[in-house]
């Protein structure tokens, strides 16, 4: 893990919510604030919010009697998902999940989806959860699943790897798709101060999106652009070309698969 790996910023945002939010993101987000649904009052605070995926699904779906606060390491992730209709009972601010700026008991839950595996430091994450969490609170979480359980990531990941043979981009198995290991998971949240874990495995359908709308997200909307661009300057539009010819010829102009990810409950 890189600090490159984290960093959102510039044009990423919009395309990474317009080309990967509805179909990568947006399914799992509905399941995460399910799992909060007994959540009356109280305090919620998301970390590595993003461009606010998860952040819609608590403002419309929490009671008004629940606090939402969203944080991100990136400035223009968190723009991006304060502009979207619905967020105004949610306080934005920017701040490190390794370093939080709020006082010890502050919150009832911690959420975090796609996040955690961007983070350079878990176990200091992890440790700053606990820290902010009120007795009894829960830190819930997800992650991707191994790239051999999503189809679509591993088409991707081939086609790069295809166009830069000697020398292929990792971040797709390094970042995104590179903490699935649940023994570790569940370690690093023992480290972090936590003591009872529950992980479920869950696979959704993957469909809907363009061939070449998850290609621009991925080339255009992540890091792995520039990975790709480090690589061969002016390669995205040629690369974005590929990625697009590999996924149509898998699974058809419009998407449709499944994915796999892990979402996890520690208190």
């Amino acid at each position: 893990m890189t600090t490159a790996d984290a960093a959102y910023s510039g044009s990423i945002p919009a395309l990474y919510d317009r080309c990967l939010g509805a179909l990568l993101f947006a399914p799992y987000a509905t399941d995460m604030v399910r799992r909060l649904s007994g959540l009356a009052e109280g305090a919620v605070l998301e970390t590595a919010a993003g461009t606010g995926i998860v952040t819609r699904e608590l403002a419309a779906r929490l009671p008004d009697g629940v606090r939402i606060v969203a944080t991100d390491l990136n400035k223009d992730m968190l723009d991006c998902a304060a502009a979207k209709p619905g967020m105004e009972r949610v306080v934005f601010r920017q701040a490190d999940a390794q370093s939080l700026p709020f006082t010890d008991a502050s919150f009832d839950a911690v959420v975090c989806q796609f996040g955690v595996m961007m983070f350079p430091d878990r176990v200091a994450a992890y440790r700053e959860a606990c820290r902010v969490l009120k007795p009894g609170g829960r830190l819930l979480f997800s992650v991707w699943g191994s790239i051999s359980n999503n189809p679509a990531g591993a088409v991707i990941n081939d086609a790069v790897a295809a166009l830069f043979p000697a020398d292929p981009p990792r971040f797709l198995t390094r970042a995104p798709y590179g903490y699935n290991d649940t023994v570790l998971i569940e370690a690093d949240l023992q480290q972090g101060g936590f003591t009872k874990v529950a992980i479920d495995t869950i696979t959704l359908p993957c469909r809907g999106g363009t061939a070449r709308d998850l290609a621009t997200g991925y080339c255009h909307g992540s890091p792995l652009g520039r990975e790709i661009e480090a690589r061969k300057p002016g390669g995205l539009v040629a690369a974005t070309d590929a990625i697009t010819v590999a996924l149509t010829e898998r699974f058809g102009e419009t998407v449709d698969t499944t994915m796999q990810a892990i979402v996890v409950t520690a208190g």
